[in-house]
């Protein structure tokens, strides 16, 4: 068997396969896992005995891949333990489905992460169901196809069952993969944050060393299970035993750490691996790109070991089962409930510090450095089945699987805050823009989607991730965007006040009742209208008495208390007693401050006390739209498919490059995406298709080489009326523009309306993009654009109509939005239905009182990588 085909994958208690298409080199041993299965097994196998032809059939099973049929097989330790495989019924989208699994695994999930794999290639090869004929009482076989998550019919009655699956994709069955997905990554990372036993590699002796800073921190955090350390040098390090090599260790570790020079750590990694060592933490740098580097990932695919790093910091966990420290972080960390994983190692000092200086303490903490296996997503799914992780923290330099990502985050994030620093926000690195959505699809707006649709809060520095995370652990989400300032100097409460407008926050309006309170409790020179100001004269227990009134009004969702302390005293001495937890949400505000942030009563937190409102504000404002994103329904699908997706596949099927205006418009009928009526006449024609007198004004276009804005560069001609004057505009055309003249469309002039943009552009990694904006003259003049992830949801269609600077205005009028957010939602179906179109730019598109039409299309295609995001397998 050769160890560089398929990919590696996960079984339920946590253990590496490889799972990998069947060729006829296999036949021995597909016929060997079918001669040694039970009685029981063969007879539900075959209704019956053993055939007298399964030699053929099994060369049959194991036969080339072909259109008309695909095997797999799961292979544990080096030996074939479960067969899959389906064989298309002639002249049909069904194929007939069988599996085999060795009774050794029958509870690990072999037989149904086989039948993922064949799912994710059928999809692929557009067969829409499989069908099987299972004895009734094979109870096993049925349910794993009833527990895939597919559309599942069985027949009734009879000693067998005819059961039908349906392959259309359905949001269902994704949940239940990465369920299971989720299930086996939390056992197999069990290895790495719950090990019995460690072995640290590459202790050095003296202080100084990455190796000795990490056995010691291991020693001081309290791990109870056997600990060895090897180096050839020692017999005992820190009172820990030492051996000179992996091999003399007197037991096989759960957990290996790495401290070694870069060729000694792969040499390090393959014995590992050669005495079946689970999971292996590699802190060494410099492999990545060398030699050594190659050999580590050849060595984590043949044993099936997982492995954090390289060039990583290490891990550890404060879970008080099985507290561990494998990092060489320079102090104790505090245990909490914070769970971080990050691709910096100094991103990770500098959080673990911050937080110390807080008191706020960690859960887990892993560096994945180069991120050869174990990633962001393993950690999401994690924390998923983590209870002591309240608050999930992610430094990502790059996305390996941005897809599955986002399903997890949201997933996460639905039950307690997900954060994460932006990194690569620049867009140096863009690729030159074919079209004004390729323009408006950096690689910044694209993640962004990916954080905002998953319900990640996003921050830009280490600093405000800090302020983020005081704010959520000891305060409770706002009820919403209405904030009131409280100060007690005029002019903290106005920068609060305009802070709050900055971040798209509400100045609530207070009540008649409140403001008479306020009246009362206040001097008369103070302002009770929002923001209030108390006045730098009032002692303490009445700037509490005003907060409270505040706190006390229906309309105030929030508020932010800035105090300022004077010689009559200090208000915020007052502010713990105002604010239990279980009230509405306050932050307070200390200008002046030492800290950026603090609690305001060390050692219980109370509230966030920041040093300056700006911070208060910003931090309030990520917490209101996390609070408005859970309070959105789930997305499901994201509309009823276009009339024949079938047609639209095979349009684009074997198309490749820039479309012809034709094409184009071609594309739009089988996406029911509504346009204006078009004529296309190349360059070279006498003009007599479009010549014919339509009866009404026309528009007539260039299509020239380069001309991204038509109307800017001269090549739209309005109101142009008859024959002859059609035939003038294309002169006039092909005189402005010369060679570079491709064609002309010749368009009746649309009803007036406003001008949009909806586009789509695909990225390789994170998928389609659905971009909407402002369209016309004002794209590039006004570049005001929203983007989201496809596939769009109504709600998130909802988020891009509301998303622009302009939309408040944009939607006063008498614009037909429902109109334009069907457009928007087929544009995403057209998107999932087609993975070659690299790009689709319809801009402009007129929208009126009454519906909406594309007046211009510019469509790409691409041959699309036929890769399956939510297939369970490993990083390679």
């Amino acid at each position: 068997m050769s160890v560089e085909a398929g990919s590696r994958a996960l079984l339920a208690d946590g253990d590496v396969v490889l799972v990998r298409p069947l060729h006829p080199a296999d036949t021995a041993e597909v016929l060997a896992l079918h001669t040694r299965l039970t009685r029981q097994d063969t007879y539900f196998r075959f209704f019956g005995a053993r055939p007298a032809g399964l030699g053929k059939l099994v060369a049959e099973m194991a036969a080339e891949p072909g259109p008309g049929h695909h095997a797999v097989g799961c292979y544990r330790h080096g030996e074939l333990v479960g067969v899959a495989n389906y064989e298309v019924l002639e002249g049909t989208t069904d194929a007939e489905v069988a599996l085999v699994v060795d009774a050794s695994v029958r509870k690990l999930g072999v037989a149904t992460l086989l039948m993922e794999h064949l799912v994710s290639h059928a999809r692929k090869a557009g067969l829409k169901r499989f069908l099987a004929e299972v004895l009734a009482e094979n109870a096993k076989v049925l349910h794993v196809f009833a527990d895939l998550g597919l559309r599942f019919e069985a027949g009734i009655g009879g000693p067998e069952r005819d059961v039908v699956m349906n392959l259309d994709e359905d949001p269902a069955y994704l949940d239940a993969v990465l369920k299971r997905d989720s299930v086996a990554d939390a056992a197999s990372l069990a290895h790495v944050l719950q090990p019995s036993s460690i072995a640290v590699i590459g202790a050095g002796r003296r202080p100084g060393s990455v190796g000795h800073a990490v056995l010691a921190n291991l020693v001081a955090s309290g791990f109870a299970g056997p600990v060895e350390a090897v180096n050839p040098h020692a017999e005992e390090i820190l009172g820990v035993p030492s051996v000179p090599s992996v091999a003399a260790l007197s037991r096989t570790p759960e957990l290996a750490v790495v401290c070694l020079p870069a060729p000694a750590a792969a040499e390090a990694v393959e014995a590992c691996g050669r005495r079946g060592v689970p999971a292996v933490v590699i802190i060494t740098s410099g492999l990545t790109g060398t030699e050594a580097g190659d050999r580590v990932h050849a060595a984590m695919r043949e044993y099936g070991s997982r492995l954090v790093g390289p060039n990583c910091l290490g891990i550890l966990s404060t879970d008080p089962a099985r507290p561990l420290n494998l990092t060489f972080l320079a102090g104790p960390v505090k245990p909490g409930n914070i769970g971080v994983v990050t691709q910096s190692g100094g991103v990770g000092i500098a959080l673990a510090e911050s937080l110390n200086d807080l008191g706020l303490g960690l859960s887990t903490l892993v560096s994945t450095g180069d991120k050869y296996d174990v990633s962001g997503n393993d950690l999401l799914m994690w924390w998923t089945a983590d209870r002591r992780t309240e608050l999930a923290v992610l430094y990502l330099e790059s996305f390996g699987n941005p897809r599955k990502f986002g399903r997890l985050a949201r997933q996460l994030a639905r039950t307690r805050p997900v954060l994460a620093v932006r990194s690569g926000s620049g867009d140096t690195a863009q690729r030159a823009a074919a079209s004004h959505t390729a323009a408006a699809a950096t690689p910044a707006v694209t993640r962004d989607a990916l954080f905002e649709q998953a319900g990640v809060i996003a921050v830009d520095t280490v600093a405000e991730l800090v302020d983020v995370i005081a704010g959520l652990s000891w305060q409770l989400l706002p009820g919403g965007p209405r904030v009131a300032v409280v100060s007690n100097a005029g002019g903290a409460g106005v920068l609060a006040a305009d802070a709050c407008e900055r971040e798209g926050l509400v100045m609530a309006k207070l009540s008649g009742e409140t403001e008479d309170r306020l009246a009362k409790l206040l001097p008369s020179e103070a302002a009770v209208r929002n923001p209030v100001d108390t006045t730098a004269a009032v002692r303490a227990e009445v700037f509490a008495d005003a907060l409270r009134a505040v706190l006390a009004d229906d309309g105030v969702d929030a508020v932010i208390a800035a105090t300022v302390p004077t010689a009559v005293g200090d208000p915020g001495t007052s502010l713990a007693a105002v604010v239990p937890p279980e009230y509405k949400t306050v932050f307070a505000v200390r200008p002046g401050q030492r800290a950026r942030v603090a609690p305001l009563v060390p050692g219980t937190g109370v509230t966030a006390c920041y040093d300056d409102p700006a911070a208060a504000a910003a931090v309030l404002a990520r917490l209101v739209r996390y609070e408005q994103w859970l309070n959105r329904p789930e997305p499901g699908e994201s509309m009823a498919p276009p009339a024949d997706p079938d047609a639209l596949r095979a349009f684009a099927a074997g198309r490749e490059g820039r479309l012809s205006p034709a094409d184009a418009v071609e594309l739009l009928r089988l996406a029911e995406i509504p346009m204006v009526e078009t004529h296309y006449v190349e360059a070279d024609d006498s003009m007599a298709a479009a010549a014919a007198d339509p009866g009404s004004p026309v528009v007539v276009k260039a299509d020239a080489e380069g001309l991204l804005h038509k109307a800017a560069g001269g090549g739209v001609l309005l109101n142009v009326h008859g024959a002859d004057r059609i035939l003038e505009a294309f002169r006039t055309l092909r005189s402005r523009f010369g060679s570079a003249l491709r064609g002309v469309t010749v368009q009746p002039m649309a009803e007036p309306g406003r001008e949009l943009l909806v586009g789509v552009r695909s990225d390789p990694v994170f998928g389609p993009l659905v971009v909407f904006g402002l369209g016309g003259v004002d794209t590039d003049l006004i570049a005001d654009h929203a983007a989201r992830l496809a596939p769009l949801s109504p709600a998130d269609a909802d988020l891009l109509l509301d998303g622009l600077r302009a939309s408040k205005a944009l939607w006063a009028g008498q614009l037909d939005r429902a109109a334009v957010r069907q457009l928007l939602l087929k544009a995403s179906r057209l998107a999932e239905l087609v993975p070659e179109l690299a790009e689709l730019d319809l801009n402009p598109v007129r929208v009126g009182s009454k519906g909406c039409v594309a007046l211009d299309v510019r469509a790409r295609l691409e041959p699309a990588a036929a890769e399956d995001p939510f297939l369970r397998r490993l990083r390679d």
